[in-house]
């Protein structure tokens, strides 16, 4: 779980970044492995040269990401079984973004953590932040309970789940407003961003003339689609999905899902057939 993390701290748009994007999009429909003069190739259509590839694949090696695997002299990568199962809870998230019904019901998580495992506490509440949780107090977390299976998995790796606490609970019942409390609990300003960049980045894939009249399997179809993509990923993971009672009445979340819905729409097909030519393998 920490090579998620890590890799969600890679800047979106920079190589390392883009690199775990195409190999989330295209290594398991390519059979589980890859050439590194493909990806080197695959890379190069994003704009990146092989020297800088190269450096990416060895950052996204120290991650336990990659592996390296030479098949009939070729040498290439395979992914490792927990990035493996890290990307499948990925694309759930990425292609399905969740949005709660106002009675769906929450999950709170209590811990308390001795000053001996100061590094795990903070490890703990790095992670709860990183799958969408919100700050209650400094050891009362909540998310919806949809969540609570990471949850547990986050408190397994981390060896603390005898310190925590689980409560399955009904919508809360704040002192004051629920927008108000809500964005007390999360950043909604820095979420409301992220969404209204990822609207402003990204509306010319649907306005252009390839987004109106359908674009094709080449390599601008497939930068466009993988730069949306590493541009979109981050936000499922850390906008959890709240009620609309809990948000703005401006939030763009709205918005910004319908234009990525449309993006995937009519460009993933041409995208990965592009992918598939160049490989030789369908990845569609």
């Amino acid at each position: 779980m920490s090579a998620v993390l890590d890799d969600m701290d890679s800047r979106a748009g920079s190589t390392t970044s883009l690199l775990r994007t195409v190999v989330g999009l295209y290594m398991r429909e390519a059979g589980g492995w890859m050439a590194t003069k493909d990806i080197v190739a695959l890379m190069e259509a994003l704009g990146t040269s092989g020297t800088v590839t190269r450096t990416a694949l060895g950052r996204l090696r120290k991650k336990d990401v990659l592996v390296p695997d030479t098949r009939s002299g070729l040498a290439g990568f395979t992914l490792t079984p927990g990035a493996a199962s890290m990307l499948a809870r990925g694309d759930r998230r990425i292609f399905t973004p969740r949005t709660m019904a106002p009675t769906d019901p929450w999950c709170l998580v209590s811990f308390s953590i001795p000053e001996t495992e100061r590094d795990k506490r903070h490890q703990l509440r790095r992670r709860l932040y990183w799958i969408g949780c919100g700050t209650v107090a400094a050891g009362l977390w909540i998310c919806p309970d949809t969540l609570r299976g990471e949850v547990e998995e986050i408190l397994a790796d981390l060896q603390l789940r005898s310190m925590a606490t689980i409560f399955v609970t009904q919508p809360p019942l704040p002192g004051g407003g629920l927008k108000e409390t809500a964005a007390k609990w999360w950043d909604l300003d820095a979420l409301a961003q992220l969404h209204r960049d990822f609207i402003r980045e990204h509306s010319s894939a649907v306005d252009s003339p390839n987004g109106t009249a359908g674009a094709g399997p080449s390599a601008e179809a497939f930068a466009t689609y993988v730069r949306s993509i590493d541009r979109w990923r981050i936000i499922p993971y850390l906008d959890p999905g709240l009620p609309a009672s809990f948000l703005p009445d401006d939030w763009p979340g709205i918005d910004a899902a319908g234009l990525f819905s449309k993006i995937v729409e009519l460009y993933a097909v041409p995208s990965a057939e592009f992918v598939g030519n160049l490989v030789g393998v369908s990845v569609t």
